[in-house]
């Protein structure tokens, strides 16, 4: 076999199977999103473990991104006796893109590669060959409502980052940058009180929108991989790892044309 030919059947081939199943998996699941209240009781429990079990990951990570992102700026705005602007620099930074970026990478490390392990074992344990069998729509079983579930919950741990990192940059305003709480929270109202769509600033709901789109697709990217997984127990570590690798790679692209359509 010729070095093209062999990189079109290790690299390219699985790559666009991979794509196409991701689209196909994505037009269905949104052709049954009116079904989705017959398997409520499934998306409440995708709702508690995405979402709930997932919160304390999200706040400890975003808290810490807002302290960088105060210190970091902020020692820069000090040299120019600007420091007093540091609330309005974090909560735009947390809010536009730190906030939906930290919270859909922490749920692609997290959810996206439970997701394809626990498909991809009942994958190449042919439980889903089984569904089949009793006539279930694995998609609508499955899929569905882990889709609509990360897909609802990641703009509220989005809300939830967006806080605790402004909350973070105020404790490096006060101890390193001598800035007194309430006037760092008086910034921080002031760049986030215009009101845009919906009510709601440009910069909150950019990021919300952000987060939707990421947590979608951080879902599809999860069950798709599991459902083609095979080759047994290494074929389910290999899917798990495309599936995060996968995750972040489209979370990236994803975000600059969305920053591109929404605040350019």
């Amino acid at each position: 076999m010729d070095p093209i030919s062999k990189l079109g059947s290790s690299f390219i081939a699985p790559l666009v199977q991979q794509a196409g199943f991701g689209m196909w998996l994505s037009g269905r699941t949104l052709a049954l999103i009116p079904h989705c209240l017959k398997r409520r009781r499934s998306l409440l429990d995708q709702m508690y473990l995405t979402g709930f079990k997932s919160a304390h990951v999200v706040a400890f990570v975003a808290f810490f991104i807002g302290m960088i992102v105060a210190l970091q700026i902020g020692l820069k705005l000090a040299q120019y006796g600007q420091q007093d602007s540091i609330g309005m620099l974090v909560a735009i930074s947390m809010a536009r893109e730190m906030g939906p970026f930290v919270t859909a990478v922490v749920l692609a490390a997290s959810v996206s590669s439970a997701m394809a392990a626990e498909l991809g074992t009942m994958k190449v344990q042919d439980e889903l060959t089984a569904l089949e069998v009793l006539s279930i729509d694995s998609v609508s079983y499955l899929v569905l409502p882990r889709v609509i579930a990360l897909t609802l919950m990641a703009p509220i741990l989005t809300a939830v980052a967006d806080v605790v990192g402004i909350l973070g940059g105020g404790v490096i305003a006060v101890t390193q940058l001598q800035v007194d709480f309430p006037a760092y929270l008086l910034s921080v109202d002031e760049v986030l009180r215009d009101p845009g769509l919906f009510g709601l600033p440009q910069d909150l709901y950019a990021g919300l929108i952000k987060s939707a789109v990421f947590g979608f697709t951080i879902a599809i990217v999860g069950c798709g991989s599991g459902m083609l997984a095979e080759k047994g127990a290494s074929g389910v570590a290999q899917t798990t790892r495309e599936a995060v690798r996968t995750s972040i790679i489209l979370i990236i692209l994803f975000n600059y044309f969305l920053s591109w359509a929404l605040v350019a």
